[in-house]
């Protein structure tokens, strides 16, 4: 641009006409030849203007052009400002939103840190638990060996001890029966009472050693497990029962596929004490029902002998099963008070537990597992 300038003010310099003589000095064919020499450079001179005017209107274009690239680079400018300036924002969100965050992650840290403390604790607590726990069941283990101990001395002596009163008893038994017999002329009617008293009484004796004698040895003899149809025993016994007692009108009702795994003479001495319960407390009734079957209980597969008999209070069931526990007196139902003891030593000898349900003449139902 400045050249262009420079270029120009060169030419007006050219241009520009030399002082003239007067007119007077000059013929008239100079003066015009003046003149049109003027007239020509005005033309040039008018043609350099026109083209000047041409370049600067292409000059004014082109800032024209170059200030809308600016006003639309201004624009672009703004507008990333404007996004600058939104995302200036949603850092600064962004950036407190990290912030509670991490207040958060403080806080939790902190909670953790106390629920950790608070594990730890209880680890500790539970450590001294499991080493009480473990010196309560050494303890246990050791009362119950010497528990096992003294029922196994307890048995033995049971055992010696009745089966060495058989002797005598049967001695009672017989001279009680020899007096009533070679002496019966002398004897007066008080006398005779008194002897039959002294039999029954032996008798009644005999009775209660040979049921010990039979809970020692279901206590004492070696088990041999096998399966065992318990439907087969149960129909065995209760034919055998009928056939003691033909008068009694029994309906005796047994589940088939009664299968068990254990011992069979056991198992037989189970069943056989809980049908002659049912068959003795049924005794009073014209017409009597039991029933032997099975029942689907929490904890498996139970069994179970059921009549319609005397039934009893459930009230007075604590000791149930315990040796020589009744729950009749023997003028209404003869007894020993061994045969529920019995079958309930059996029942845990093969891991099992047994329980009763019953109601006063409603009949008794008792349950067994093995």
């Amino acid at each position: 641009m400045a050249k262009m300038w420079e270029h120009e003010s060169a030419r007006e310099a050219e241009i520009s006409p030399p002082r003239a003589r007067p007119p007077e000095a000059k013929d008239a064919e100079e003066v015009k030849q003046a003149l049109l020499n003027i007239l020509d450079d005005f033309a040039a001179e008018k043609a350099r203007l026109e083209e000047t005017q041409l370049v600067t209107f292409n000059i004014v274009e082109d800032f024209a052009e170059e200030k809308a690239r600016l006003e639309q680079t201004q624009l672009a400018v703004l507008n990333i400002l404007d996004d600058a300036s939104q995302e200036k924002a949603s850092l600064e969100e962004a950036h407190r939103a990290v912030l509670n965050i991490l207040d958060d992650f403080a806080a939790e840290k902190t909670r953790l840190e106390q629920t950790e403390r608070a594990v730890l604790n209880i680890l500790d607590d539970l450590q001294v638990e499991k080493a009480r726990a473990v010196r309560l069941a050494d303890d246990l283990e050791r009362r119950a060996q010497e528990l096992e101990a003294a029922n196994a001395e307890l048995e033995s002596f049971a055992y010696s001890v009745s089966h060495d009163l058989r002797a005598p008893l049967r001695g009672l038994d017989g001279f009680s029966l020899a007096l009533l017999e070679d002496y019966a002329p002398v004897l007066d009617d008080t006398g005779r009472r008194y002897l039959d008293f002294i039999r029954s009484s032996a008798q009644r004796m005999g009775e209660l050693i040979d049921a010990l004698l039979g809970l020692s040895r279901v206590t004492r003899m070696t088990m041999q497990r096998e399966q065992v149809d318990l439907s087969e025993l149960a129909r065995s016994i209760a034919a055998d029962l009928a056939r003691q007692d033909p008068a009694r009108e029994v309906h005796v009702r047994v589940e088939d596929g009664l299968i068990a795994e254990g011992d069979r003479q056991l198992l037989r001495v189970a069943l056989e004490n809980l049908l002659r319960n049912a068959w003795k407390f049924t005794a009073k009734h014209r017409r009597a029902c039991i029933e032997v079957g099975s029942s689907d209980e929490a904890r498996g597969r139970a069994f179970y002998v059921r009549d319609d008999g005397a039934g009893f209070d459930m009230a007075h069931t604590e000791n149930l099963f315990m040796p020589f526990q009744r729950l009749h007196t023997e003028a209404e139902f003869p007894g020993t008070g061994i045969g529920l003891a019995t079958v309930a030593r059996i029942v845990r000898r093969h891991g099992g537990r047994i329980w009763a349900q019953s109601a006063i003449e409603e009949g008794a139902t008792f349950y067994f597992t093995l």
